[in-house]
């Protein structure tokens, strides 16, 4: 057995001095009134007995004082959700150089890859002031995830290796086991997502949602009020840990929902109850608001240009850099970076290999159709037409900073050829025509090949708009259609849309340690195969099981990967995975490794000069702990 990320040795492993132990406290103003009056404890009572101690110095960042309003954009109500992103308070997290270490947790003892001790911290609360325990694991374990009622599917996929649950056991009230027969390497990982598995649950504040636990009178009363037609429906609106949009239930993250519904204007303060602190005693998060407003897509970039924003990336492409730049020499009170993307490709086309249409769907599956609308891509001027030639041009694949790149696995087919390309489609058969030079369907019907998009980048429609002329070379006409994002994932997640143009993997730099489960069909966010992967979520209770050879492959290996933890072994088993959708073009990457512009208030402190931008890993701002960030004039009254 061996222990890993206590919050001391995860300091040593990083080179950190180790902090030993818990500096004197000192109380914000923002807290100061309610504990003055007794309505909340101080802040020494308030912390964990073994609080995550941050050492700025250590990490190049400065001590920082309380206080202020933190502006960010987003573009849609449901975006509030970012807030669980950017916060990124989790039971284990990554590091900015991608290690994992105790955030929630004090420790977690390993043993085989296979049995995961967890660590709590003593005296550690939910952001209401009730202590979080083993006993919050207990209630996901026993009365969610192994409710029907609650879910229906039962415990999340994860939980089943070789086909056997694994366990879970509570030996006391701040100790947790999770224990399976053979290795699950990929579960701390896991932990450490932007959209974590949440393996634990505020128990004292659902139960009052859940018949096992409720007054009967109050949960017919709670039924009928929220207007739903069952307790378990009542308690999974209630029951929002990433959604966010419930304020009155209880949370770990720097910051807590003051807003009740989602509006336009909506309202984060700071958690009286979090666990991390400076080396000089303050509590953390340093900011004490962060208001995040709902605007159209289209003005983010305005908005940021006229200093409505403190914090800024999402919603801002490569092309408003210019006019970002521009107003912050003409006297913006703000900055751009521009940092790194860790997305494996910023625009990705994704045909649908699950199309309800079956003649589309065998000339898809058929990996020569593939190819040739690659090799139908002109790269080259797409990437100065966008990015002024500063991005990558080639396939999806990891990313030249990844110790798994491959430069033939991004060249691979991802080069004009259009003679090569007429070729491919000659030898499937597609040779008939149309009278304006459309090849024909087996079935007759002209080649018109329809792309959805979400209609919030213009970047991928300006895209396929260059696309659209050197495809129609190849005679296909290429069709753009503009839909609603959640009506486009749910298309094709219905096998209704042919294709769809998205971003890349979201982790465009992985290691051997990283899960390579996404390569894989394993889940339904991958739009080229989305019913294969709803079968393994739902094993295989819903969607297709993959009937393609190399489709199959690539589940065989991600099961390899799971069983093993040999760094070379499990090196070979990327290196296959990536050469597989290197060849069989499952997604069909343009370019990437753009610049991501951060548009930063020049009050805001901590704030990394250069970063990677990625959903996953990193979590966007998240892996930077946004909660250490603070403005050099925040207003700060200090009760000792």
């Amino acid at each position: 057995m061996r222990r890993l990320f206590t919050w001391a040795s995860a300091l040593i492993l990083l080179g950190l001095p180790a902090l030993s132990q818990t500096p004197p406290l000192s109380e914000s103003s923002f807290w100061a009134i309610e504990v003055n009056k007794g309505f909340k404890p101080p802040v020494a009572e308030r912390i964990p007995s073994e609080p995550l101690i941050v050492d700025m110095a250590a990490k190049g960042r400065t001590n920082g004082i309380q206080g202020g309003t933190l502006r960010t954009l987003v573009s849609r109500s449901k975006d509030i959700r970012q807030m669980v992103v950017y916060g990124y308070a989790r039971l284990v997290g990554y590091a900015p150089d991608y290690s994992l270490q105790p955030d929630i947790l004090r420790a977690v003892d390993i043993f085989e890859d296979r049995r995961y001790t967890l660590h709590l911290r003593k005296g550690h609360r939910w952001s209401d002031g009730t202590l979080f325990t083993s006993a919050d694991f207990a209630y996901w374990w026993n009365d969610v995830v192994n409710n029907s009622l609650i879910t229906p599917s039962g415990p999340p996929e994860w939980m089943t290796v070789d086909g056997e649950m694994g366990t879970v056991t509570f030996p006391d009230a701040h100790t947790v086991v999770f224990e399976w027969k053979s290795a699950n390497s990929r579960f701390l990982p896991l932990l450490a997502q932007a959209s974590p598995p949440f393996i634990y649950r505020p128990a004292h504040y659902l139960k009052q949602f859940h018949v096992d636990y409720a007054d009967p009178d109050f949960l017919v009363q709670e039924v009928l009020s929220a207007r739903v037609k069952s307790w378990p429906a009542l308690h999974n609106r209630r029951d929002n840990m990433y959604k966010f949009d419930n304020p009155d239930q209880p949370t770990l993250q720097p910051w807590m929902n003051a807003s009740g519904e989602p509006t336009s204007r909506n309202l984060f303060v700071r958690n009286p109850y979090f666990h991390r602190i400076d080396s000089a005693g303050t509590q953390l998060p340093y900011i004490d608001v962060v208001e995040m407003t709902v605007v159209g897509g289209g003005l983010i970039a305005a908005k940021a240009n006229a200093g409505e924003v403190d914090l800024q990336s999402r919603g801002l492409d490569f092309r408003d850099v210019a006019i970002l730049k521009k107003g912050e020499k003409e006297g913006g009170n703000y900055r751009t970076l521009l940092w790194a993307n860790g997305t494996a490709s910023q625009i990705a086309i994704y045909p649908n290999l699950n199309f309800a249409d079956p003649v589309w769907r065998e000339i898809m599956r058929d990996v020569r159709f593939r190819r040739a609308l690659s090799l139908g891509i002109d790269r080259r001027m797409i990437n100065r037409a966008l990015y002024f030639g500063l991005a990558d041009e080639g396939g999806m694949t990891a990313l030249a900073r990844s110790p798994l790149y491959e430069e033939k696995n991004l060249t691979a087919w991802a080069t004009l050829d259009l003679a090569l390309g007429n070729r491919l489609l000659d030898e499937m058969g597609l040779t008939e025509r149309t009278g304006n030079g459309l090849r024909k369907l087996p079935d007759g019907r002209p080649m018109e090949f329809v792309i959805e998009t979400a209609g919030e980048r213009q970047e991928e429609e300006n895209a396929l708009t260059i696309i659209a002329d050197t495809w129609r070379d190849l005679g296909i006409r290429l069709i753009m259609r503009p839909l609603d994002r959640d009506i486009l994932r749910n298309r094709i997640y219905a096998g209704r849309g042919m294709a769809a143009v998205w971003y890349g993997w979201d982790n465009g730099l992985p290691s051997a340690a990283t899960s390579p489960k996404y390569l894989a069909p394993t889940e339904q966010e991958f739009f080229s195969w989305s019913k294969w992967g709803q079968h393994f979520q739902s094993m295989g209770e819903a969607g297709e099981e993959p009937d393609l050879e190399a489709a199959q492959r690539l589940l065989e290996l991600n099961s390899d990967w799971n069983l093993t933890n040999d760094t070379a072994l499990r090196e070979a088993i990327w290196k296959e995975m990536l050469d597989i959708h290197a060849q069989q073009q499952f997604a069909i990457g343009i370019l990437s490794g753009a610049p991501q512009p951060v548009v930063v208030s020049r009050r805001l402190r901590n704030v990394p000069e250069k970063g990677i931008w990625a959903y996953d890993p990193g979590a966007h701002f998240g892996i930077h702990h946004i909660d250490e960030f603070y403005f050099e004039d925040a207003f700060q009254q200090v009760v000792q």
